[in-house]
């Protein structure tokens, strides 16, 4: 129950998005706006402030990031997931050796078997992707749009491989998984490899930190009764599955957004990074790719480290860890 994005034929610049069960009238989609890594920083944070989000081109020297997907996919090619006669770094799905039931990874979902799970548990801790994550031009990045001295990165990220045709992430802003802290957090969501249009990567609902308050504001009403670990939990009685607000794009924004706002859409380059507010609601779109290309990604959550920070995530990732 994903989402899928796709140009009309006819023309190119006509958008739809298209959900499993429904779709988006394409006068709703848009596109996300990019900004140069050399914009004027009063400009950035405006832009992040005004928006929810800052799409920043090419911050990352494209080189470290495609040795990290490189990195990664050498983890999984003895399972048969890439195509014979392709590299790491190119990251092509093999259709024929993998089940097509496969679900690919993304929040809330385990990969299929206990050899995936066990090189994606190993994959959090490579010391290759560990080392990219204190990249000094992505860190300063952070220190300059929050003006904080200094910025700690929460050890549980979230580090994900999205197979063409699998299930991804649904709708959802990040505070719904870190309700632990008080204080405010700035999320980084970092493709790592180039993503078409079609190949799976992040879609922002536009002008949605209000609404996103509004409806944590609601949860945190109804849950107040709850013990407090279930009253921090994402998966608590008043959330939805895999603690998202919608498996469907189409339908959220018809039900629960009242049709306000349009859902933008983006191809990315390794290099690129994407900064986003905690409130701001977003989701994964549907990997179709026409080359089978497999969308590798990371999520990244700074906090001032003086502050209220949510110390469950303290830890690496792991499967059923509960966060």
């Amino acid at each position: 129950m994903t989402t899928t994005v796709e140009i009309e034929t006819e023309n190119p610049l006509k958008l739809s998005v298209k959900g499993v069960q429904g779709t988006i009238d394409d006068k709703y989609v848009g596109r996300l706006r990019p900004m140069g890594k050399d914009t004027p920083l009063p400009e950035l944070r405006k832009r992040l402030e005004d928006d929810g989000y800052l799409f920043l081109k090419h911050l990352i020297p494209r080189q470290d990031v495609m040795d990290v997907r490189k990195s990664y996919f050498e983890y999984y090619e003895s399972l048969g997931m890439l195509q014979p006669g392709t590299s790491p770094e190119q990251g092509i799905f093999n259709r024929e050796a993998v089940p097509s039931d496969h679900a690919g990874i993304g929040a809330g979902l385990l990969p299929p078997n206990e050899a995936e799970q066990h090189r994606m548990i190993a994959s959090h801790k490579n010391t290759d992707y560990l080392r990219f994550l204190e990249h000094p031009v992505l860190r300063q990045m952070v220190r300059d749009l929050t003006g904080w001295e200094a910025d700690i990165l929460l050890q549980r990220t979230m580090l994900r491989h999205n197979i063409p045709g699998g299930l991804s992430t649904g709708v959802h802003y990040d505070k719904l998984f870190l309700r632990g802290g008080s204080a405010y957090f700035l999320t980084a969501w970092v493709p790592i490899g180039d993503i078409s249009l079609n190949g799976g990567g992040l879609i922002y609902l536009s002008d949605s930190i209000s609404l996103g308050h509004s409806m944590e504001e609601d949860f945190a009403a109804r849950a107040k009764e709850l013990p407090e670990a279930e009253r921090v939990s994402a998966f608590n009685a008043h959330m939805g599955e895999f603690g998202q607000l919608s498996a469907n794009a189409g339908e959220f924004h018809r039900d629960q957004a009242g049709g306000r706002g349009q859902w933008l859409v983006s191809d990315f380059e390794a290099g690129d990074v994407v900064f986003h507010d905690p409130y701001t609601i977003h989701g994964s779109s549907r990997n179709e790719d026409k080359d089978g290309r497999i969308r590798l990604s990371t999520d990244l959550r700074f906090y001032d480290p003086s502050s209220d920070y949510d110390k469950r995530w303290m830890k690496y990732w792991e499967p059923g860890d509960g966060l």
